[in-house]
């Protein structure tokens, strides 16, 4: 996966299109975001490069309450591409 904004882009609109607002604040989160299940709230470190918010973005979507009906066509290719690699990453373990 590229580490460009388009990508970033990309990632940021799947929780946005199932109902997650997203937001960039300073903290000190040890993982790099928070999520707030009861608001549907995902609040990450505003002090990533876009690299880290990438990586930050791949590690978060696949522990999110995601819909995949609601989804556009592009953000649903790009989610099951995100969690077929992981699946793949957790079956080479």
């Amino acid at each position: 996966m590229k580490y460009t904004q388009s990508t970033l882009d990309k990632l940021e609109a799947i929780p946005g299109e199932v109902g997650y607002v997203l937001r960039y604040e300073r903290g000190t989160f040890q993982s790099g975001y928070c999520i707030l299940e009861e608001r549907k709230v995902v609040v990450l470190n505003k002090f990533l490069q876009t690299e880290g918010r990438i990586n930050t973005l791949l590690d978060l979507i696949p522990q999110l309450d995601i819909n995949t009906e609601i989804l556009t066509e592009e953000s649903k290719k790009l989610y099951l591409r995100i969690i077929s690699k992981l699946e793949t990453e957790d079956n080479d373990k």
